[in-house]
């Protein structure tokens, strides 16, 4: 399984079947970092983790501290789409790796990018959430 990346109009595959995304919050200015899979059913966050909290950044209730990073494995069903916000107000925008290949998305204002599995059309769906 694939995952696929919609931005400006454009479809770039990724050849990968997890990755991970990471971002610092805008207000707040603390790490924050993302574990995926992609399946057949959706994109399904695996693990999230922050370093530190505050506003909007608070860990997840089963969270456990780890070198910095408070660690949990969120409860989430697999996401058919995942619409990545790009307001240019976060800092560096998203960091998209998959492996050791890495991309940052949407540093600047534009368009929300999507991810989802390549076995669909994000726009195939009248309500892809």
């Amino acid at each position: 399984m694939s995952l696929c990346l919609l931005a400006a109009g454009k479809t770039m595959v990724i050849a990968a079947s997890t990755f991970t995304l990471s971002w610092t919050h805008s207000v707040q200015k603390t790490e924050w970092r993302e574990s995926w899979s992609v399946s057949p059913a959706g994109l399904h966050l695996t693990e999230a983790s922050v370093k530190g909290s505050g506003a909007g950044m608070e860990p997840g209730p089963d969270a456990i501290l780890r070198d910095g990073w408070w660690i949990w494995e969120p409860a989430l069903r697999p996401q058919k789409m995942v619409s990545l916000a790009a307001s240019g107000a976060t800092e560096g925008g998203w960091r998209l790796c998959a492996g050791t290949d890495c991309l940052t998305l949407g540093a600047g204002s534009s368009e929300p990018v999507e991810l989802f599995p390549c076995d669909r059309n994000p726009t195939s769906d009248a309500n892809p959430r």
